[in-house]
């Protein structure tokens, strides 16, 4: 008996897949496809395929996990060879030679040329799990309890994580209390009039604040999910030496704005500061693959072997893929693309929301860019229309910040030049129309 397989994008099963056995067997939790209603077959590049054929532009690039596009050529082709020769695919934490060599490569290539030491941990596949394993990292090493995080931050859904996140509407879904942790103003956005540097050294000298000293301070230097918003690079630099005259540690969050999404391989870099723990995910696989982890200073790695464990912490077929990717990132200085993008983005945006309404704003640095329309409409249905208008028009953009007012600008790191115009094109057409 012969054993064929059916294949995931035969004209057969792609005939099958409409919208009815989503609507009939998947959960209503599902999201992202009521935004961008297609039946999607294939992808290539910075396009997106459905099962008709017909080609979007991808603004949105996995929500971050795809920096390199879809399907690269030489990240696929170590994939595939790794397969062919049938490399293990399942490795629990043993030592592996698919493992050593993402390591190798990640050590010589980002840490050592920025003077950075520390010690890795692979976690569960999501980047929620890296940041409950740097949570709970934090509070052993320090054998405090609390956490400080920041308005607008986006951590995860898990229980811990989202104790950290600060969206209430996502909070409201744990069902339970969300305790441990506490919110403070971000420099940009709705709170930036206040002034959390001077307020969290009152806080923390203060033996009366009724607030005990936290563990670890947890923060985006861009917040993506809360509306694209920078921290400024001084403002991370002083709550960096906050951290180091209390004894605080300092947890950056780099699953979205990571491998080289804000222009420098790290957020952070841009502040010459060095975090205690760095939490990522998303596109450090560079093919979409689940990969996550911590790293950590080496003298606070206290962790008990076993201590935080998972069945899938360290995803072979990533560890490829992974390092791949980094002599992709280095080899094509995808660095120096996101800048030279980046700049047109900012300069498109500057020139067309001053022709068109100067109310708006926009934000962002490297390919995360947010084109705020709350002062035209603060409901976000002005935005809603705006990012539905782009997908008939086949480009996908998201929608994020309060109220879902910003449209968050995403695309693929190795995007073209004129496929970024033509996506450009799209939106900013798409505002004046909505106007």
């Amino acid at each position: 008996m012969t054993l064929e397989y059916s294949g995931a994008l035969s004209d057969e099963t792609a005939g099958a897949a409409t919208s009815e056995v989503f609507e009939t067997l998947e959960s209503n939790v599902r999201s992202y496809c009521r935004s961008f209603p297609a039946v999607f077959s294939r992808a290539k590049g910075s396009y997106i395929y459905d099962a008709e054929g017909v080609a979007y532009l991808d603004f949105l690039a996995g929500a971050g996990a795809l920096n390199y596009g879809h399907n690269h050529d030489l990240i696929k082709a170590a994939l595939v060879d790794y397969i062919v020769q049938d490399g293990m695919t399942h490795g629990l934490d043993l030592h592996t030679t698919a493992k050593a060599a993402f390591l190798e490569s990640f050590s010589r290539q980002v840490l050592q040329p920025r003077g950075l030491d520390y010690r890795i941990q692979f976690t569960g596949p999501t980047g929620a799990n890296a940041v409950e394993a740097a949570l709970k990292l934090a509070r052993k090493v320090t054998g405090r309890r609390g956490v400080f995080a920041f308005m607008g931050g986006y951590h995860g859904h898990s229980l811990g994580a989202l104790a950290a996140t600060a969206n209430r509407t996502h909070r409201a879904a744990a069902g339970t209390e969300l305790g441990g942790v506490t919110f403070l103003p971000f420099p940009q956005g709705p709170m930036a009039q206040i002034d959390t540097l001077a307020y969290l050294r009152t806080v923390l000298m203060d033996g009366h604040s009724g607030i005990e000293l936290p563990a670890a301070i947890i923060l985006e230097t861009v917040q993506a999910e809360g509306g694209v918003y920078v921290a400024p690079v001084e403002w991370l630099v002083a709550l960096r030496q906050i951290c180091d005259d209390h004894g605080i540690l300092l947890i950056v969050d780099e699953i979205q704005t990571g491998v080289g999404r804000a222009g420098g391989f790290f957020s952070f870099e841009r502040a010459g500061i060095v975090p205690d723990m760095v939490t990522m995910s998303k596109s450090l696989s560079g093919y979409g693959l689940p990969l996550s982890m911590v790293m950590i200073r080496p003298e606070l790695d206290l962790w008990s072997p076993g201590e935080h464990t998972g069945t899938f912490r360290g995803h072979q077929l990533a560890f490829v893929t992974a390092a791949a990717a980094l002599d992709v990132y280095f080899g094509e200085d995808i660095e120096a693309r996101t800048r030279t993008n980046g700049a047109y983005v900012a300069e498109r945006l500057a020139f067309e929301i001053a022709r068109l309404d100067p109310a708006m704003e926009f934000r962002g640095l490297g390919l995360i860019w947010g084109l705020d329309t709350a002062a035209i409409d603060p409901t976000g249905e002005f935005a809603a229309r705006v990012a539905k208008d782009c997908f008939t028009q086949r480009l996908i953009v998201e929608r994020v910040g309060r109220a879902d007012t910003v449209l968050k600008l995403l695309p693929p790191l190795t995007i073209s030049e004129d496929e970024l115009a033509t996506g450009m094109d799209v939106i900013l057409g798409s505002v004046a129309a909505a106007l």
